[in-house]
């Protein structure tokens, strides 16, 4: 479980560096690229959150 919440502040912390240079970027195909990159990466997060809870809702269970 460690590693499953370890893997998900890394993937938030990357999204939200990925936010960061999308807002500083003045390229529009940076920005676009960046902005892509962030939502994924948020995506994959909540992904994993769901799993976590799902995981913690089944040990609970047992």
């Amino acid at each position: 479980m460690k590693d499953m919440v370890a893997h998900l502040e890394k993937l938030r912390a990357d999204a939200a560096e990925c936010a960061l240079i999308r807002d500083l970027a003045t390229d529009p195909r940076k920005r676009r690229l960046f902005t892509m990159l962030a939502e994924h990466l948020s995506e994959l997060a909540a992904a994993v959150e769901t799993e976590i809870a799902a995981s913690t809702t089944a040990s609970k269970a047992e």
